[in-house]
């Protein structure tokens, strides 16, 4: 698909072999995707199914060859003792959207990040069910579907100011927000679910995405990494500071994608 080697220091990796780690965790989603399956919860009630273990079980074992430690929302609790020293790891959420995985509406993605001092560097975004590949170089972002290889951002021809938000999260703050946003263009307001949210604004397909509501940091690293690559920017919604990962507490602060 695209044999291109990304670098960071002595550290290297081609391009395809992550996309096709993706790709074969999106498999074994798909596999229990289209049949029916049970649903677990997890301690803060948000919902886990097999797939999420399948596919972080697929993504680990595809990783373990570069000898980098991985941080997952379905693997072990690592204190912050241990993982505040990592230079260099990767963060991944092996099935974000879950609650749009049961609904089965398509909108749900694999998501590998790799973290470089505090900050994503590289990111994969697959949707399996659309199959889409969002993804970045050392320079570029890009987005893989039926017609091929699309460098992004795509330029957008049209007079409205296009908003994106939570299918499942929408609440109060998020709607001022909205309300308070000044624009001599028409608003347009669409919802998707998971991380396709930030893709669209790394993809020109909408021009701001605020995210007041909790959000953890493997929700976001890989598509964040895609956003910076394309020009646009992630950011802390109090002090409008880029995104930092790794943090004590893994919980993201409130933030805008434009």
């Amino acid at each position: 698909m695209y044999s291109k080697i990304f670098k960071i220091n002595n550290f290297q990796f081609n391009i395809d072999d992550i996309i096709n780690i993706a790709k074969k965790a999106g498999d074994g989603i798909l596999e229990i995707y289209n049949k029916d399956f049970n649903i677990e919860y997890k301690d803060d009630k948000s919902p886990l199914t097999q797939a999420d273990k399948a596919s972080h079980n697929i993504i680990v074992e595809g990783l373990k060859k570069y000898n980098l430690p991985v941080l997952s929302e379905e693997g072990r609790n690592i204190p912050y003792e241990e993982r505040k020293n990592w230079e260099l790891f990767w963060m991944i959420d092996p099935l974000d959207g879950t609650k749009e995985f049961i609904k089965k509406n398509g909108e749900f993605t694999v998501n590998i990040a790799l973290i470089h001092k505090n900050e994503p560097i590289f990111g994969i975004v697959y949707a399996p069910v659309l199959d889409w590949v969002y993804f970045n170089d050392n320079e570029n972002a890009y987005k893989v579907e039926k017609e091929g290889l699309i460098k992004l951002p795509v330029k957008r021809d049209d007079n409205k100011f296009i908003i994106v938000a939570s299918r499942s999260h929408l609440n109060e703050e998020t709607k001022e927000f909205i309300d308070n946003i000044k624009t001599d263009k028409q608003k347009e307001f669409i919802s998707i679910g998971s991380s396709l949210k930030l893709c669209l604004i790394a993809e020109g397909k909408a021009d701001i995405y605020p995210r007041l509501a909790p959000t953890m940091e493997w929700d976001t690293a890989a598509a964040d990494a895609v956003v910076r690559k394309s020009g646009k920017k992630v950011y802390n919604y109090e002090n409008e500071l880029p995104m930092q990962y790794n943090k004590l507490n893994l919980l993201n602060p409130w933030f805008i994608v434009k």
